[in-house]
C-alpha cells in the first residue's frame, strides 16, 4: 500500500482483522453492515484521531420491509466525521465498531489496529471510526434487481453523509451512482449536507435522464453561529445554499430538507421563514423537514450540549426525550402546520414527501 503525502494524514499498512459475525438486535437494522467474515484494513487517518477503515460488505442495498422507510437505501460509509451533536445515525455504529472491536486473540494487542478499533462510547465511535465499504459499488451492480425495486426510490444517505470530507478521498458514493447510472428507469434519491455533491452533476444528470434524480440539501438554520453550535464540522449555510442553487441551475431536482428542526432552538417562525426564504431565492421549489429525533447515543452527546448551550431547555429535553426519541405528537403536528403555512406564504410546492 502506497503512503499518503498529504499534509496531515498519516497512512498505515496493516495485515487484515478477521472479524466474526455481528451480534444484531431488534432496532439495529438500518444499515446492512458487515457479512460474517471480513476483512477491515486502516486506510486513513486524520490528524484529528479520525480513522478510516476498509471494509468488503456482502451487501449494500437495504429494503423497505429491513428498514421500515418507504424507500430502499444505501449507505456509502458508516459513521461521518461532520459529528453533528443530535445525530440519529450515532446509535447505528456500536453494533460494527464498538462491540466487534473487543474480541480478544485476534491481532497482537500492540498492533496499531488496536489503537485503531480501540473501543469508544458509541457517539464518539460514529465520528472517529469510519468504515468505508470498499467494493460497494461492485456489490451493488452485482446484486441490485431494477425489476424488484421497481418505482420505489433508492436513497444514498439515510445514516451517514455520502458526501462527507472522506468521500473526496474514497469516492465510493460516486462509483455507487456511476453503478445506479447503467440501469433504466431508476429512482435515485440523495440526501447530504454538503457542496461536494456539486462534483458529481454529470452523473446526476444521467441519472434523471434515464429514471430520476433527487438532491435533498439539509440545512436545519441559515445563522452560521448556531449551525457551528450544533453541527461542529458541517459546511457553513452559506455553501449549502449555493450547492443548491447550482444543481437547480444545472437541471437537477433540488429540495430543501430542514432537518432537525429542534423545539426552542430553531423552530421559531422567523427564523424558519429566513431560511425557506433563501432556499426559495436559490430557486429551490420543494422543502420538507422534521422535528428532532433524538436516541440513545445521540443523546449523550446532545444532551450535554443542551446544557452549556441552552441550559433553559434541558428539563423538558430529558424528560421528554427519555420517554421517547422522537418530540411530542401535538408539538410535530403543529410544526408540520407551520411549514405548510410558510410554504403557501413564499410560493412553495405542497409537502415535498420527506416530513416527519
Amino acid at each position: 500500500m502506497r503512503r499518503s503525502h498529504r499534509p496531515s494524514l498519516r497512512l498505515h499498512a496493516l495485515r487484515p482483522l478477521r472479524l466474526g459475525a455481528l451480534r444484531m438486535t431488534p432496532g439495529g437494522a438500518q444499515l446492512p453492515l458487515l457479512p460474517d467474515q471480513s476483512s477491515w484494513t486502516i486506510r486513513d487517518e486524520r490528524a484529528r484521531g479520525t480513522s478510516f477503515i476498509a471494509i468488503t460488505p456482502r451487501s449494500v442495498l437495504n429494503s423497505p420491509a429491513s428498514t421500515g422507510m418507504d424507500f430502499w437505501s444505501v449507505n456509502p460509509y458508516i459513521g461521518c466525521e461532520f459529528g453533528c451533536s443530535y445525530c440519529y445515525a450515532r446509535d447505528t455504529h456500536r453494533y460494527a465498531v464498538e462491540r466487534e472491536s473487543r474480541r480478544e486473540g485476534e491481532v497482537d494487542a500492540a498492533s496499531p489496529a488496536i489503537a485503531a478499533l480501540a473501543p469508544l462510547p458509541p457517539a464518539l465511535a460514529f465520528e472517529r471510526r469510519i468504515l468505508v465499504k470498499e467494493g460497494a459499488a461492485l456489490r451493488l451492480a452485482r446484486t441490485l434487481d431494477p425489476a424488484k425495486v421497481g418505482a420505489e426510490t433508492i436513497m444514498i444517505g439515510t445514516a451517514t453523509d455520502p458526501y462527507q470530507p472522506a468521500e473526496r478521498r474514497f469516492r465510493i458514493t460516486r462509483s455507487l451512482l456511476e453503478a445506479l447510472a447503467a440501469h433504466r428507469g431508476i429512482s435515485v434519491g440523495i440526501i447530504t449536507k454538503s457542496p461536494l455533491v456539486v462534483r458529481d452533476i454529470d452523473l446526476l444528470r444521467t441519472l434523471a435522464s434515464r429514471g430520476r434524480a433527487i438532491v435533498h440539501v439539509s440545512l436545519a438554520t441559515i445563522d452560521a453561529r448556531l449551525a457551528r453550535r450544533l453541527e461542529a464540522r458541517s459546511p457553513v449555510p452559506a455553501a449549502r445554499l449555493r450547492a443548491l442553487a447550482q444543481l437547480l441551475d444545472a437541471g437537477i431536482e433540488a429540495r430543501l430538507l430542514v432537518a432537525p428542526i429542534i423545539p426552542g432552538v430553531n423552530d421559531g417562525r422567523a427564523a424558519l421563514r429566513q431560511l425557506l426564504a433563501a432556499a426559495r431565492e436559490a430557486g429551490a421549489r420543494y422543502v420538507g423537514g422534521g422535528a428532532l429525533r433524538l436516541g440513545p447515543a445521540a443523546r449523550a452527546t446532545f444532551l450535554p450540549l443542551l446544557d452549556r448551550e441552552f441550559p433553559h431547555l434541558s428539563r423538558r429535553y430529558r424528560s421528554q426525550y427519555h420517554r421517547s426519541i422522537q418530540a411530542p405528537a401535538a408539538y410535530r403536528k403543529a410544526l408540520q402546520a407551520r411549514l405548510a403555512e410558510l410554504r403557501a406564504e413564499l410560493g412553495f410546492e405542497p409537502s415535498s414527501g420527506m416530513d416527519d
